[in-house]
């Protein structure tokens, strides 16, 4: 009874998986075509996208990335 009960609750998380990812794909291509139209009207996507990473970020945490890149940048003459 045990192994019945343990299967039909793993076929059930796999079941809940499978759905989650199918609406992840959608998601994902409602994004792609927002990027798209966005591009469309003049704008660069892969700005864009940095700048949603970068939102992401808390304040420190981006502050660090940039005084980061700044330094690495002065190391390489990119100022």
């Amino acid at each position: 009874m045990t192994d019945n009960v343990s299967a039909e609750q793993l076929r059930l998380f796999i079941e809940r998986i499978e759905r989650l990812e199918e609406e992840k794909r959608g998601i994902a291509d409602d994004i792609k075509d927002v990027y798209g139209e966005a591009k469309s009207t003049g704008f660069d996507a892969k700005t864009m996208r940095k700048i949603v990473s970068l939102r992401k970020m808390e304040k420190h945490h981006r502050d660090e990335a940039d005084a980061l890149l700044e330094t690495y940048r002065n190391a390489l003459g990119l100022v």
